[in-house]
C-alpha cells in the first residue's frame, strides 16, 4: 500500500500519525501493553480472535514506530517480551481519550 504524499495533507497535523491507529489491532495492543510487558503468547490470549500472523504484523509496525519495545532475552527456549517505550507512552492519554469516547457512544447506541 503506497503512503500519501505528506504534502497532500499539510494543513492537517493528524495525517501523519493515522497510520498508528489504522493498524488493524494497535490501539488494542497499546491498550494491554500500557498495561503491562508481556510475552507474546500472553498477548495472544488477551486477543484470541486476533491470528498470529496479523499480530506479529501489528507489533512490528509498532516497533518500527517506536511505540513498543521488543526485548530478546538469550536463552533457551527464547523469550521476547513487549512493552510501550516512552514515546508509546506519550500516545497513551489519546488512547484514553478514545476510550471515554467509546464508553459514551456505546451507551448512547443502546
Amino acid at each position: 500500500m503506497k503512503e500519501p504524499n505528506p504534502e497532500v495533507f499539510a494543513d492537517c497535523p493528524v495525517a501523519g500519525v493515522q497510520k498508528i491507529v489504522r493498524g488493524k489491532w494497535n490501539m488494542v495492543i497499546m491498550y494491554f501493553l500500557h498495561q503491562q510487558t508481556l510475552r507474546f503468547g500472553e498477548l495472544s490470549r488477551k486477543m484470541p480472535m486476533v491470528t498470529q500472523a496479523q499480530l506479529t504484523k501489528d507489533l512490528r509496525m509498532l516497533e518500527s514506530y517506536g511505540l513498543i519495545n521488543r526485548k530478546v532475552y538469550p536463552q533457551v527456549p527464547p523469550k521476547v517480551e513487549y512493552s510501550t517505550t516512552a514515546m508509546g507512552e506519550q500516545f497513551m492519554p489519546v488512547l484514553t481519550a478514545l476510550e471515554r469516547f467509546a464508553t459514551v457512544y456505546e451507551a448512547q447506541a443502546n
